[in-house]
């Protein structure tokens, strides 16, 4: 197993506890990633190409204890009354919670843990581009997730993640440094070229105008007249002003007003989901219909309830992945759409695009170049890659998109039987193996979509339960971190050869808006302990509808998430799916 560091407490009168964080702060060497690369389908297990190294910027000094300001140990956004449109404030913190699923907590673990790595998890940003033609507005009545009233303010809420990850002290609950930030895909949601050049600027810093078509006016659905949409801006008796939201005027202008994002003082990796490379996040890609009308000037705003109906009941089922009704349905409503300003920039990109935009020098940040991808991925047609979070820890992203369609996902025979050799080859490391830990973008429930990838016909698809299986057998694996579900669910799972466990954490579009922070510590008493901490973004709990600056647009972006008529109260999951000590036992 890794090497950990102990600390020795020779000293007099110094607290162990501050003393193990202050010396985790120094070991650690905080911000430093390494790129191990994807592995061209060669077969060998050892990294493939040159080792690229990451240095951030100067990080914020790691605190000599364990600290709660700016997580949700100290405050979460709570709802203020009962009824209606509901303004929130400070609420009371969310305790962590010690669970012993799959070992027993050993008493006296505080003072002996030294830390082995942490980073902050993103999950589900969806940058919306909320003009673009394929959006699907008009199926609110069956699913919330189609039109969400606050999603034109995606960039300005992310930002707001970002700087409040700038602001951490560390890792909340060792007082260690932080290693990376990862993502774990739909960084993007309509799988759009100014999506990902937005997505790529909020993570590495730069000025974005969240704004496609007209560059001179929004042109989308909440300027449309039509009352099953919130319309900000006047006095329309709309769907949702019925329910108490407010006329904010100015909101549109400020929506599309270019926002300042000062970039990620971590090293970042990327990890791709299925809104980052299927249109619509569930139809297969390359079909030129729908590129065409990806950058056309005409958009279908409303739909006959029943139609809305059949449609969507199609893809929740599976039975449209290459879009062959949406195409049916959109060709049938031509005559019922709006015009709007064509633009080249709602393109979809393609796996090689997202990749060689994560290479250009421009977004590179605090690193690494790629941000995990490598000229290797380009070479093999891979979203794959291993990569170091510190030296006791070795990352594996993987791709989980299906690329027939459908918004559930798996994995091809050829990148399975690539996380193997990356495990065995973990295991056969000289001077003994790394812990291991997994991020994808869908969960193990998630990931049952089987269908064949057209490129690929004669591959076969391997969904959840063959995955836990996998990493089950090795015991270097910690954990698998992913999203999809936009959920806080933290899952054990034990098998016949080891246990681990899966930590899915809630998207940042929809309320409670969270990312986590993940500690991992060798307690010296046979067991690891893996911290996960939840963090808001840094936009204050209480809004001012006066204010639409670009804070207060942060702000406002999770108090309308909070009233979004359909969202679920329970997507912030329960006490141990929020913040907690999760025991393993390791040897």
């Amino acid at each position: 197993m890794p090497r950990t560091r102990t600390v020795a407490t020779a000293a007099a009168g110094i607290d162990r506890r501050a003393l193990l964080a202050a010396t985790g702060a120094v070991a650690l060497s905080a911000g430093i990633g390494h790129t191990l690369g994807p592995g061209a389908d060669s077969g060998n297990a050892a990294p493939l190409g040159r080792t690229a190294v990451a240095r951030s910027r100067q990080a914020p000094a790691a605190p000599l204890a364990p600290y709660k300001g700016g997580t949700t140990l100290l405050t979460v956004a709570a709802p203020r009354g009962s009824s209606g449109y509901r303004r929130l404030g400070d609420g009371p913190a969310w305790r962590r919670v010690v669970r012993g699923d799959l070992a027993a907590a050993k008493a006296g673990r505080e003072e002996r843990r030294t830390a082995l790595a942490a980073f902050v998890q993103f999950t589900d940003l969806h940058l919306v581009d909320v003009q673009h033609p394929l959006r699907y507005e008009y199926l609110r009545a069956q699913t919330a997730s189609a039109w969400r009233p606050h999603e034109s303010l995606s960039v300005a809420g992310a930002v707001s993640l970002v700087e409040r990850v700038n602001a951490l002290r560390g890792a909340p609950a060792t007082g260690g440094p932080l290693h990376c930030v990862v993502t774990t895909g739909d960084n993007t949601d309509n799988n759009s070229r100014a999506e990902l050049d937005w997505y790529l600027k909020v993570m590495s810093g730069g000025r974005i105008t969240p704004n496609t078509g007209d560059p001179r006016r929004y042109e989308g659905v909440q300027a449309s007249g039509l009352p099953l949409y919130w319309h900000p801006d006047d006095a329309l008796r709309d769907a949702d002003k019925s329910l108490g939201f407010p006329r904010l005027h100015g909101f549109l202008d400020a929506a599309i007003r270019a926002v300042n994002s000062p970039g990620l003082a971590l090293p970042w990796y990327s990890t791709v989901g299925n809104h980052d490379a299927l249109p619509g996040g569930c139809w297969a890609p390359r079909d030129p219909y729908l590129t065409d009308f990806a950058v056309g000037g005409k958009k279908l705003m409303s739909l006959d309830e029943t139609r809305g109906a059949a449609l969507w009941k199609a893809v929740k089922k599976g039975r449209d992945p290459k879009g062959a009704r949406f195409k049916e349905l959109l060709e049938s409503e031509a005559r019922r759409m709006r015009s709007v300003t064509p633009d080249a920039s709602r393109a979809p990109f393609t796996p090689a695009e997202y990749v060689r935009a994560h290479l250009d020098p421009a977004h590179r940040g605090a690193g690494p170049v790629g941000h995990g991808y490598t000229e290797e991925n380009l070479a093999a047609d891979t979203q794959y890659y291993s990569f170091r979070v510190s030296d006791d820890v070795l990352g594996i992203s993987l791709d989980s998109t299906d690329p027939a369609g459908h918004y559930e996902g798996s994995l091809g025979t050829r990148q399975l039987r690539w996380l193997e050799r990356e495990l065995a080859a973990n295991e056969r490391r000289a001077g003994g193996p790394s812990y291991v830990v997994v991020f994808s973008h869908h969960t193990s429930r998630t990931m049952r979509n089987l269908r064949q990838d057209p490129s690929r016909p004669a591959e076969a698809r391997h969904g959840g339960d063959e995955i836990v299986s996998l990493l089950g057998r090795h015991r270097s694996v910690l954990a698998w971190v992913n999203g999809h579900s936009h959920k806080n669910a933290i899952t054990p799972h034990r098998t016949a050869h080891g246990s681990f466990w899966e930590v899915s954490t809630a998207s940042h579009i929809d309320f409670p808006q969270l990312a986590r922070v993940v500690e991992l510590t060798d307690n010296h008493d046979g067991t690891v302990s893996l911290f996960t901490t939840l963090i808001e973004s840094a936009a204050p709990h209480r809004t001012d509808f006066a204010d639409l600056s670009q804070t207060g647009l942060a702000a406002l972006y999770r108090e309308l998430s909070f009233n979004a008529p359909g969202a679920k109260p329970a997507l912030g999951g329960e006490a141990g799916d929020r913040n907690t000590e999760l025991i393993l036992r390791k040897g």
